[in-house]
This record gives structure tokens, sequence and C-alpha cells, in this order.
């Protein structure tokens, strides 16, 4: 049941989990309806009998009688002139992207940015950035992008764009900047780890069509996706991908990996599709909100698509969001081993809501948790399988989780993390499978991903031990 609320809120339009689109910058501030209203014609979406609530509040009407002769001293006397527009707009930004890395204002051209992005199609370089100390960072390159063939790389922090410091700019402003014509050039200048000089990495831009899904036969008929986005083709690219591998396993498919990894994710309902297409039925991610009525749950629709063969989860610290509710639930329910490194941790929920004037916020609403009742902010899913990258402990930038974020929105309201029985399932060899790759293991060669990813190769090793206890078990 949904209880009436006693007090009608707007409506909501969720759109779903945008983690490659945070916005962190700006300060704790809040416009004062009354006295700029009145004075510059400006409606702050607050009905009278909310203002009278404010007002009666008397330290919260001094804060907002400071921030009005804020407003006036900085519009009277800062350097330059500034448009109002741009002053209450950078308010209401500081006041979002104070409470957490992932709520933010768009004004009218960012929010048909994002919706645009959420369809699969916009222009640029095919990056994933959020903002990092000042500098834009690199969350990870899209497949097949001017970007990923320059050699960017997740973890970059871009300084500069076109000779110009990022420094100072909104993210909006950066990305504003990184967008353009196609096959027009422009030149990112990019702090690397363990690289003492700058780089400058010069591209072409592009109208970037993400091809969310990709998927190849490995040995043994055991079928290989990969899912670089939660966009809206999510669901529809994944069916279509598994189809193709069984006609060409001539319908015997033994087992499939599905590699996650690097996935910012996206569309909330995008994630609860893909996770029906291996889960028969129960929950697969419910929500809790500060309001009962708006929390809610999800459960599986549909059946299993690929009828109960063993299925490998490739996981990493690029995992983010709606990666981690697809991984969570199908860890949760005994469907999936998890193998590779502990996800993002992005266990939160952003509701886009549209403003006059074509704008819109977004605010986080609420805390997702996985079947189990786990959630999993700040804390991440630990792989059933612990398989690095690298040999090396890769020298970090800036942050690997979300927990390493200012602002971080708490963990609360879950089941205990470690609640879980541990798993009796696997096979044997799953104990034999080393964490690391041996001593002189090739550099990873996207072109040659089965020579040169380890995480892969041990995927494939477990799938198919799978795939052999699953026939003897018939």
């Amino acid at each position: 049941m949904n209880p009436t609320p006693s007090t009608p809120r707007p409506r909501r339009f969720r759109a779903g989990l945008l983690v490659g689109a945070a916005f962190v910058a700006g300060i704790v501030i809040a416009p004062t309806a009354g006295q700029l209203g009145h004075r510059f014609g400006v409606t702050f979406g607050l009905a009278p009998a909310a203002f009278a609530d404010v007002t009666g509040n008397s330290d919260t009407y001094r804060l907002l009688t400071l921030y009005g002769d804020v407003f006036e001293r900085v519009r009277a006397d800062y350097v330059d002139p500034v448009p109002d527009k741009d002053l209450v707009e950078n308010s209401i930004n500081g006041m979002l992207t104070g409470l957490d890395p992932h709520s933010n204002y768009m004004d009218a051209k960012a929010f048909r940015d994002m919706q645009v992005q959420t369809k699969g199609e916009f222009g640029g370089l095919g990056i994933e950035v959020t903002q990092d100390g000042g500098w834009i960072k690199v969350i990870t390159p899209i497949d097949d992008t001017p970007a990923s063939r320059a050699g960017v790389k997740a973890g970059d922090l871009i300084t500069a764009i076109d000779g110009k410091t990022v420094q100072g700019l909104a993210l909006s402003d950066a990305v504003d900047r990184m967008r353009g014509p196609p096959n027009s050039k422009i030149v990112l200048t990019i702090h690397r780890d363990g690289v003492d000089k700058p780089l400058d990495v010069s591209m072409l831009r592009e109208i970037i069509k993400i091809q969310v899904v990709k998927q190849r036969m490995e040995p043994d008929n055991i079928g290989y996706v990969r899912l670089t986005q939660f966009t809206e083709q999510a669901d529809a690219g994944l069916k279509a991908a598994v189809l193709s591998l069984k006609a060409q396993a001539g319908g015997k498919l033994r087992a499939l990996v599905l590699d996650l990894r690097n996935n910012p994710g996206g569309l909330l309902d995008q994630a609860v599709a893909v996770s029906s297409d291996f889960i028969d039925e129960g929950e697969i991610v419910s929500t809790r909100a500060r309001h009962a009525e708006d929390s809610q749950r999800w459960n599986a629709k549909g059946g299993d698509i690929i009828e109960g063969i063993p299925l490998v989860v490739l996981t990493n610290n690029g995992s983010a969001s709606s990666s981690e509710i697809v991984a969570g639930a199908l860890q949760d329910h005994r469907r999936a081993v998890l193998l590779g490194t502990k996800t993002f941790g992005k266990g939160s929920v952003q509701t886009v809501i549209p403003l006059p004037g074509n704008g819109a916020m977004r605010l986080t609403t609420a805390r997702y948790y996985t079947p189990s009742g786990r959630s999993i902010q700040g804390l991440g899913i630990t792989p059933d399988v612990l398989v690095h990258e690298t040999r090396e402990e890769v020298a970090r930038f800036g942050p690997e989780h979300e927990a390493d974020y200012n602002h971080v929105l708490s963990n609360t309201g879950g089941t205990p993390q470690q609640s879980e029985a541990p798993r009796t399932d696997l096979p044997a060899v799953a104990k034999e499978i080393p964490d690391k790759p041996p001593e002189n293991f090739p550099k990873f060669d996207p072109a040659k991903p089965d020579q040169t990813d380890f995480q892969l190769q041990e995927a494939l090793v477990l799938a198919k031990a799978m795939a052999a206890q699953t026939r003897a078990a018939n």
C-alpha cells in the first residue's frame, strides 16, 4: 500500500542512476525567496504556506537574510557585472552539490544533454567525466570513440582544454568546451599517474553513438557480453547479443561471462530489466526514501534468457550504480559468481525533477538495497572470487570509490554486509584461481583481450569449470 501523504508534494520524474554526471563543486547556500523574489520578480517555487513556515524559524530567516545581503554585495561590487540569473543558478547548484557528489542543478542545455545521453547518442569525445579537486577526472572512456582511440584512460585528470585550464570551470562548462561540431580538433592536457610530464592528447570530435553491448564467442561455447552503460538500449541489446551467441553455439551455449567492468551505470529501469533477464522470480532491488510512500521495490519479470546455464560477472572499481544493482541482485540470488575487484559503492538513487525554465535538478532521494537488504553505499560489492587486474598496486590520483568523495552519503538501514553465508556451490578450481597475474604477464592490449586480460582469462576458467559441474550434476 502507498498511503496518501497529508501534504501534497511535487510529482517526480525518476530518470535513474547517472553516476557519470556527478557535479562536485560549490558552496552550501540557499536563495531567499521573499526579498529577491519581490525585488527581481524571481519565482523560487515556494508556496505561501511553505514560506510562512520558513519565516517562522528565526534562524532560517536570518540565514536567508544573510544570503540576500551577500547577493546584493556581489551584484553591486564584484569586479565585473554578473547577471542575476548566473548568481541565482550558481547558488542553487552550490546548495545541491554541497549535499552529496550526485545532486546538482542542470540548466536547460545541461538537461537536454542528459536526456540525449541516456538515449545513447550524443556529440563529443566519448568519455564519462566527473569533477575532482578542481580538475576534470575521466571515469572511463567509451569504447570505439575518439577518446578511447587516442589512449585516454580511466583515472586521467584533464587539466586543460585547448591550452586553457579547467580550474574554476563548472563541470557542465568543461563538458561544453569538449563538445563541438564533428571533425573539429580538440587538445586535452592530461595528468596521468606514473607520468611526470603533462600529456597533450589531440583528437577530432565525432557524433557519439554508444554501442552499449558487445559480444563474442569464446572457446568451449562460452559466450562473452560486455555491457558498457545502462542506456535505453541496454536490455534490448543484451537480449539480442544472447540470441546471437546461442545461434553461434548451435543452441549449445555452455556458459556466459557478463562484463560490467568500468560500467558507470545509467537508468534504474534498465538495471532492473537486465537483472530480470537472468532471474526468474523474486526481488531485484528496493529503495527507501525519506517519505515512506516514495519507497519502492522491483521484482523479476519474465524468465532467465540463458535458461540456467552458468553465469560469471566481471566487476571492478569502475562498476558503479546500475552495475552494482545487477551485480548485487545476481549475487544475492546465487544466480551468478562475481569475479574481479570490489565495485565503486554508489548506493543512492537520483530523481530528476524538471524545473520552470526547462532546467532540472538531480536530487538524491533514496538509498537502494540488494535483495538481501544490503546497502552498498560507500562500501561496494565484494566479488566471490577476488582477481586483480595487475600485480602492482596502481597508485590512484583522486577517488577510487564512492567513499573517497567529500559529502558522501552515509550507509544506513541495511542488513550487515557479512550476513550471507559463504558460498559452497563454487567448483574446486575457484580456490585455485590466483588473485594476481603471474610475473611478466603481458600488458593489457584491448586488441588482444584473450591474451592480455587476466581477469577475463580467469573468468573463462571459472565459467568452464562451472559448466562442467552443471553437466555432471545433470
